[in-house]
């Protein structure tokens, strides 16, 4: 059977590297969701939840072309394992199985690849997954800008709750598990040689702990989302236009290590739409907030948790911010990439 082929167009894909802004956004509903519709792919999660044989799973997939390969607080490597793990993790499930894939481009030193795969190993083991598969390929000197990784992952959901943007409520509170911008601002900065007073590292780190915690306390998860490409404010602006409800946040609330404010002041960076690759938001119900910030505070990844904003009864489906000075303003999806090649 011969599959139909779309009809041409003269377009060209003009995009920073990776997603998070307006740009990549009508990438995807123009190209992406239009060539793969079906109802999986409109649920705009971070995996896709299936039903196989009464066991609910979800699977998720990503690809890693960080530079530089190494950073403060993290590599390719355990970018690759975490990214995978809380794709999966925001779904509600467990992590259980990674696959790997690997573009070398010719000429990668055999040390790099074996720090890389250590690195790899290591993180699988904190976040209590393993690598069952994976495949190699290489591709010729200076086509591929030393190494490139994908990794996909299967987790199981051992729950009957529905975890979603559809499932957020007037009067939810939105809680953030930590700092923000850390990641950002330290491939930044080590990418460019920058220095600054303190060494800035990553917040790379697995979230599927937090999640299970909160699910075996019995709190009700309306929504979860990891704040990657496009940070706070994209992840926000999408799970609004998703749930047809208007999310109002208080910056005051939201904590910036004060290194990464200075650094972002510098480079003429908003931390809310700096990338993070170890801070995620739960959207929950009011009665249920001062018992999830007790179970989030007792990971890593969570000790700064706090409530940063509500969901509200007025129905533009946007994203307000309050400043340190009571101003508010509207968050809006970046037209691109602030950036580029950060995960």
């Amino acid at each position: 059977m011969s599959c139909p082929l779309p009809n041409s167009t003269n377009g060209t894909v003009q995009l920073a590297h990776g997603g998070g802004g307006t740009l990549m956004h009508k990438l995807i509903d123009d190209v992406f969701l239009a060539g793969f519709d079906n109802p999986f792919s409109k649920s705009r999660h971070d995996g896709a939840t299936l039903a196989i044989n009464g066991q609910r799973i979800a699977f998720s997939t990503d690809s890693y072309v960080v530079q530089p390969l190494f950073f403060p607080g993290g590599d390719i490597g355990t970018l690759a394992v975490n990214g995978t793990v809380n794709d999966l993790s925001m779904c509600g499930a467990r992590p259980r199985y990674l696959s790997a894939g690997f573009i070398l481009e010719e000429g990668l030193s055999t040390d790099v690849l074996r720090r890389v795969v250590a690195s790899m190993a290591c993180a699988a083991r904190e976040a209590g997954v393993e690598f069952v598969t994976g495949d190699t390929k290489v591709v010729d000197k200076g086509k591929g800008d030393g190494l490139f990784v994908n990794t996909a992952g299967v987790g199981l959901i051992e729950h009957d709750c529905a975890i979603g943007p559809l499932e957020v409520q007037v009067g939810d509170a939105v809680l953030l598990s930590g700092d923000l911008g850390r990641h950002g601002v330290a491939i930044m900065a080590s990418r460019e040689g920058l220095a600054f007073e303190t060494t800035i590292e990553s917040d790379c780190a697995p979230l599927n702990g937090i999640v299970s915690d909160l699910l075996d306390s019995g709190i009700t998860l309306h929504c979860l989302r990891d704040l990657t490409r496009g940070g706070l404010a994209s992840a926000l602006v999408e799970i609004a236009e998703d749930s047809k409800h208007h999310i109002h946040v208080v910056a005051t609330e939201i904590p910036v290590l004060e290194d990464v404010r200075g650094a972002c002041e510098i480079l003429g960076l908003d931390p809310v739409y700096v990338a993070n690759e170890g801070r995620m938001i739960a959207i929950v119900p009011e009665d249920s907030v001062d018992n999830a910030l007790v179970v989030m505070r007792r990971h890593p990844a969570g000790k700064a948790a706090t409530c940063i904003g509500r969901v509200t009864e007025d129905q533009d489906n946007r994203v307000t911010i309050e400043s340190e000075i009571g101003v508010t303003r509207i968050l809006d999806m970046l037209s691109g990439e602030q950036l580029p090649r950060i995960c």
